[in-house]
């Protein structure tokens, strides 16, 4: 039988629990090497323990499941085997259909033996595979990155014109079209223009469904970018990469799980 570990990250102790006794009549052989409350610490846990899998709660306090997900996937050290994901969720329809869309498997609060029973065939599936692969030739990465920006995703909303900021006593209205990019910072998001940097309290993820995809793309969790403000992008000797803007001197950090938006035409 496939043995495995796994890390749970579920918010309300009484459904941890009964995630964990039911994990155990279904997978004997699986190791609970964890079980936290919380995005942040869910992310700091998988990157010291890198377990086999990871149940991630979607609606936890602070970090949500899907974006613990998302910072997993941006740190995860190169060569090691991305641990197959699986959201626990109440019922909700739409997240439902998006995870089945997307292959990304899920559980339902409360836990119902028999679809934990597929989740963990699937799993013991995948972790046979890997083992058979030698490990770390078998990564999911990839496809992972490919789920989470599609279920990051958050319906589009009217496109904003302008951005209204605070400067003082006073509001300043600047055109969206000078906005070069807006980086989250605290609990403000930076708004920068060739010349300015204005400080807004929107968080970042509201202000993304208003922004046109085509003009502002995502490359970091904090950041957005202006796509024509972009001079060129270089790889450092980590791999990572940069972007130079036109008009601002600073370079800006591309996650891996945008890296896909810059590959030569």
């Amino acid at each position: 039988m496939t043995a495995g570990t796994a890390l749970i990250a579920e918010d309300e102790p009484l459904l941890a629990q009964a995630l964990q006794a039911e994990l155990a009549r279904a997978w004997p052989e699986l190791k609970v090497i964890a079980t936290v409350g919380d995005g942040a610490s869910a992310v700091t846990q998988a990157l010291a323990l890198k377990p086999d899998v990871l149940f991630l709660d979607i609606r936890m306090p602070g970090q949500t499941g899907l974006e613990a997900a998302a910072e997993l996937a941006e740190e995860w050290p190169d060569g090691a085997p991305f641990p197959a994901v699986v959201f626990v969720t109440a019922y909700d329809q739409y997240a439902v259909q998006a995870f089945e869309a997307q292959a990304v498997d899920y559980v339902l609060k409360p836990v119902q033996p028999a679809r934990l029973q597929k989740t963990v065939a699937k799993l013991r599936d995948l972790l046979s595979q890997r083992a058979a692969a030698g490990g770390a030739a078998h990564n999911n990465l990839e496809a992972t990155l490919g789920q989470l920006r599609h279920l990051l995703a958050a319906p589009p909303q009217p496109l904003l014109k302008v951005v209204q900021a605070s400067v003082g006593t006073s509001i300043r209205m600047v055109p969206v079209e000078e906005i070069l990019y807006f980086e989250a910072a605290d609990k403000y998001v930076r708004v920068l223009t060739e010349k300015n940097e204005y400080l807004i309290r929107t968080a970042l993820k509201e202000l993304l469904p208003q922004l046109d995809p085509q003009v502002f793309w995502q490359v970091h969790r904090g950041t957005v970018v202006r796509a024509t403000a972009i001079d060129s992008v270089h790889r450092d000797e980590a791999g990572k990469l940069h972007l130079a803007l036109r008009g601002r001197a600073e370079k800006l950090a591309v996650s891996r799980l945008y890296a896909h938006l810059f590959k030569a035409m």
